[in-house]
């Protein structure tokens, strides 16, 4: 479908909501038909949502694949870049000139929702649907996300009650719990309180389901049996002998990958425009590696000419996972990367407040354009070509557009202006057209930032200092001394998830721009043996969010409609 179905809406201003809304969607067969999909291989949630076979995922292997873009963005900031509204518009506006493309993108966090972020589907006219429901519940992979983590935590204090066959020594235990809110009272506490029917009291704590390695290893599985296996080999704690213990000891590994069976199949749904979105996966990109699930983006490969992926926060973030860690387990090559940048957002990084964005400041731009200069070098050191996404305010002037295009086409690379929130498809068919000539151009030349062989204590200071332009990484002897043991337990071969600020390219969240000869401080490591990676975890960043001193939550509520409200 090319032309937005929204008829006389387009131009009028409405609410993110409102428009998804009044949005005529088809039947979620329909949207599965055009990918080749019988409808016996959808297993419907209502009518508008769906999971994909994993009988039909398989049945794909041997097709050739499409070509892959990611879309990523400068550091966020609280005057919005619109990363997702610009991965839902130009999937959009790749299938307005003919193209047959997909959409892949992570599912949302209640944490975050009810936190500060609110909803995360896209918005204005380049959205996904049903907004509701993807913000909410959807199709309720969350839950058995966070069931088979807890699941796996009370399987291990249970061991331990009934005789400790494992010898797991219990000040050792590196499993934690999960859910999936902003909760701070749930960081640190003590449990197995009350006596000896309930076990042996120890200091223990929560993070949040999307830092969960279940969902790292959800994410990064190939099909149910890669899952499973990835669950076994889950270190959940040591011995007094410092030797590791893995979940499959305890016998977890099946009854955790039954509880996962179905949020393994990747959801379907569509865009206002009708288009197909995979919507699976949700792993945090400043605590985790940011991607949605390589099955999806793998079975989009084969079902469609394009397939726009997206990575979360900034590229220092969620491209360099994305290229680290996602390509590199699953072989995947980008042909393309869009970097999608505001002029308020880079006058922000170029020291306007908040309050003043509205007014013009070429200045402002030019200075804080360094932001989107260094994304652009960054991306570029993997070997991928750069497109720049401005993303349209109305209250853009000419002249700062004009200052942005000037810059980027400084560094090999082009901006174009697009209109997507107002007008959906046709307000990205420019940058549509170019992202096509670019992935067909064959200039990718796609590696990572570093060899598997690289020691681990060098990979985290390669990535400090090529990505992040840090002068040292400040880490104490017992973690190094930890990185060094995981070595020679054959683990040096991982590679590093960072867990870091998204605001800044410091550790540091209130240094804008492209700071450069600042120190990475290394609070702790973690082995993600299962999920495939090293979590380390920098500077103020918490596994565990609080919420705001006024969440999102005391604005969403059900009006009298029945109808949601506050959520967007």
């Amino acid at each position: 479908m090319h032309e937005a179905n929204w008829g006389e809406a387009v131009g009028e201003v409405k609410s993110d909501i409102e428009i998804a809304r009044a949005a005529r969607k088809q039947p979620i067969m329909e949207v599965g038909a055009k990918l080749g999909i019988p409808p016996e291989h959808l297993l419907p949630y209502g009518h508008d949502k769906a999971k994909v076979s994993a009988e039909f995922i398989a049945a794909q292997n041997e097709k050739r694949n499409g070509r892959l873009i990611l879309v990523t963005a400068i550091n966020p900031t609280p005057a919005g870049e619109g990363k997702t509204t610009t991965t839902v518009g130009l999937g959009d506006g790749l299938n307005r000139i003919g193209k047959k493309a997909i959409v892949c993108i992570r599912e949302a966090s209640l944490g975050p929702c009810f936190g500060i972020k609110g909803g995360a589907a896209g918005g204005g006219y380049a959205q996904v649907v049903p907004m509701e429901d993807i913000n909410l519940h959807f199709t309720g992979d969350f839950h058995a996300i966070t069931s088979a983590h807890n699941l796996l935590s009370a399987l291990i204090d249970n061991h331990i009650y009934w005789g400790n066959e494992q010898a797991i020594d219990i000040r050792r235990i590196a499993w934690r719990r999960v859910i999936d809110m902003n909760d701070r009272a749930l960081r640190q506490i003590v449990g197995s309180l009350g006596g000896v029917a309930n076990g042996y009291p120890r200091e223990t704590g929560f993070d949040i389901t999307v830092a969960s390695e279940v969902m790292a290893i959800l994410c990064l599985a190939m099909d149910i049996k890669d899952l499973e296996k990835r669950l076994g080999n889950i270190i959940i704690g040591y011995r007094r002998d410092k030797s590791p213990v893995f979940a499959r000891d305890i016998k977890a590994d099946g009854a955790m990958a039954v509880l996962l069976k179905d949020a393994m199949q990747p959801n379907l749904v569509q865009t206002l425009e009708n288009n197909p979105a995979f919507v699976h996966g949700g792993p945090f990109a400043n605590i985790a590696h940011g991607c949605n699930s390589v099955v999806a983006t793998t079975t989009a490969l084969k079902l469609a000419d394009y397939v726009v992926t997206e990575a979360g926060f900034g590229a220092d973030l969620g491209a360099e996972k994305f290229f680290d860690i996602k390509c590199r387990k699953a072989g995947l090559t980008p042909d393309a990367a869009v970097i999608v940048a505001t002029v308020r957002a880079i006058k922000m990084n170029g020291g306007v407040k908040r309050e003043d964005l509205g007014r013009e400041s070429v200045e402002a731009v030019r200075k804080g354009c360094a932001n989107l200069g260094r994304h652009i070098q960054n991306v570029k050191k993997f070997g991928v070509p750069v497109l720049v996404a401005i993303n349209h305010f109305t209250s853009d002037t000419e002249a700062e557009v004009r200052a942005i295009k000037d810059y980027v086409r400084t560094l090999g690379s082009e901006a174009v202006l697009c209109k997507h929130w107002a007008e959906g498809s046709a307000g990205i068919e420019e940058l549509a057209y170019k992202v096509v000539d670019l992935a067909n151009a064959g200039h990718s030349q796609f590696s990572p930032l570093y060899p598997d062989e690289m020691p681990l204590f060098q990979k985290i200071e390669t990535i400090a200092k090529d990505i992040y332009h840090a002068s040292e990484v400040i880490a104490d002897k017992l973690v190094r001394e930890q990185l060094r043991t995981w070595e020679e337990q054959g683990y040096g071969d991982l590679p590093i998830c960072m867990a870091k600020t998204q605001y800044s390219f410091s550790t540091d969240p209130n240094l804008r721009g492209a700071p450069t000869g600042h120190a990475v401080p290394i609070r702790e490591v973690r082995l993600a043996a299962g999920a495939g990676f090293i979590v380390v975890i920098t500077g103020e960043i918490m596994t565990m969010p609080g919420l705001p001193k006024v969440p999102s939550s005391e604005r969403i509520r059900l009006n009298e409609q029945g109808y949601i409200e506050g959520l967007f």
